[in-house]
This record gives C-alpha cells, structure tokens and sequence, in this order.
C-alpha cells in the first residue's frame, strides 16, 4: 500500500515506519523535521490545511514522474503527528495543534477519497494518566468502553479528536480507526527503565500499568492497514502483560481497592484491555520487557 503517514520523525512513527516498510509498504513521511530514516519526506506544517491537501496530493520523489501517469494516490492516512504530552508547551497551544492538525489530515484524505485513516489516539482519554491527584478507572482491566473524560488539554484534544473521526466517517463512510495507544516503549528502554518498575510497581500507576513495545506498535498499524470495512472504530493498543513484577492480584490489592474487576485476570495480564484489537484486526503482540530482563 502507498501511506501518508504524519509524525514519523518522532518516537513512536520511526518505529511503525520501518515496520510498515518491511511489509512491503510505501511509506511518505509528513512532519516538520526530516526522520533520518529512508524514506520519502515532505516537511509540512500540519496545522495549515492547505499544505495538507497539497501535499497529499503531489509528487513526493523525482522516480514518481517517470510514469508519466501523474500523481500516484495513497491508499491510507496514517496520522501520528502531534504535541506529545502536557507540559512541553502551553496547554491551550497542546489542544489548539493536536486538534487542528487531526481535522486537517481527516479532512484531506477523505476529500481526495483516501479509504482509509489510521490515527493515533491515547490511553490519556480514560482520564488517569495526567490526572490532578489519583483518579481510578471505573473497572479493570480498561477496555474502548470505559468513559472517556479527561481533565487535561492533552487528553480532551485526543477525545475531541476521536469525536472529529466518528463525524467525517459517518458523512463519508470511509474506514478510521482510532488507536489508544498506551506507554510506547522502545527495546533499548526496557533495561534502561523496567527494573526502576520492578523496584516500586506505583511508578507505573498512571499508565495503568501497561506498556506497547514500540515495534508491536508499528504490527497494530500494519493490522489495521490489512483489515477493510470496519467503518469507526476505536482500539486500545497494548501488550498482552503488565509493565510491573508483582503479580495482577496484588496491583489489584494495592492500587484498585474498591475498583470493580471483570472476570478473572491472568497473573501477569494487561490491566488495559487489547482484546477488541485481536478479535478485529488480528492484533497479536510478540515482544515484551519480561523477555529481556527474566
């Protein structure tokens, strides 16, 4: 497949770039500093519509032009660009470009009649992880159906997003998909960061104790890419097993107190839910700290 993909200069996009690459996917990176990786590039701002649906819609390398057909179309949008977090800049400017940029990218695939948008939602939505203070979940493990509704700016521009999403499909009845991705992790920082999360388990509290291995990360997005006719649908992104040595009953014991549990957990399994993503797109997770650091 030919793919836009935006943010694949950042942490998480380099890693689904070369995934994607080394299943046989054209990939066009959007972002506004170069990635370093091999791949063709064009830097954009994605808060300005129109260099969105321009360069969605030009030559991205001199060897396109030998065709003489014109501009090649892409077959899927992936959109991971975005201020990654609160606290790196002003709040308001975090909401203001997360939002803006996303209407943009969902406005100009579906106008060029691109089927199919991939973008990057966030464990954020569900309202722990940047929270004032603690905030629970409602239940665990946390699946797409547990409330959405965040305190922070970062957060309410994934929610917000998530909301333009479900608007433009249900007007165009293109395929989006929206991935809440939880805690990226990339294989030099397990043994750089989990012993600290074996040591005092609370570290991994606001990302209710999950992770995504960066590369399983990039295979989600290749699922999603493989999987057609799913219309609006949301997925939590997540390996199959906790970012903490203590077993699930005792995080259940020291952290969810009073926390509703549905069915019973395996020992070591995800506190955020990555069944829905499975059953519908084949997502199925294969790297993981314990493999590393046992």
């Amino acid at each position: 497949m030919r793919v836009f993909f935006t943010g694949g200069s950042g942490k998480a996009g380099k890693w689904a770039i070369r995934h994607l690459q080394e299943q046989g996917h054209h990939v066009v990176n959007a972002d506004r500093v170069p990635s370093g990786l091999e791949c063709s590039e064009l830097l954009i701002d994605l808060c300005d519509a129109g260099q969105v649906i321009g360069a969605m819609s030009q030559f991205t390398d001199f060897h396109e032009l030998d065709a003489g057909t014109g501009v090649p179309t892409y077959d899927a949008v992936v959109h991971f660009a975005a201020v990654p977090r609160v606290m790196i800049g002003t709040d308001g400017e975090c909401f203001r470009q997360n939002t803006l940029s996303t209407y943009n990218v969902i406005e100009a695939a579906v106008k060029l009649g691109i089927p199919k948008v991939i973008f990057a939602s966030s464990e954020t939505t569900y309202g722990v992880c940047f929270a004032d203070g603690e905030i629970k979940p409602d239940f665990v493990p946390v699946d797409e159906t547990h409330p959405t509704v965040p305190h922070d700016s970062y957060a309410m521009s994934k929610v917000c997003n998530e909301a333009t999403a479900r608007s433009f499909q249900a007007r165009t009845g293109s395929d989006i998909y929206g991935l809440r991705i939880n805690n990226v992790i990339e294989p030099h920082e397990y043994a750089e960061m989990f012993p600290a999360f074996v040591k005092d388990p609370a570290l991994r509290r606001r990302n209710i104790f999950a992770y995504i291995d960066a590369r399983d990360l990039g295979h989600m997005v290749d699922c999603c890419l493989k999987t057609d006719g799913l219309g609006y649908e949301v997925f939590n992104v997540a390996n199959d097993d906790s970012s903490v040595g203590i077993p699930s009953d005792q995080v259940i014991a020291q952290f969810y107190q009073g926390v509703e549990v549905r069915g019973e957990m395996g020992a070591n399994e995800t506190f955020y839910a990555n069944k829905k993503a499975k059953e519908m797109v084949g997502f199925a997770p294969q790297h993981g700290w314990r493999d590393l650091l046992a």
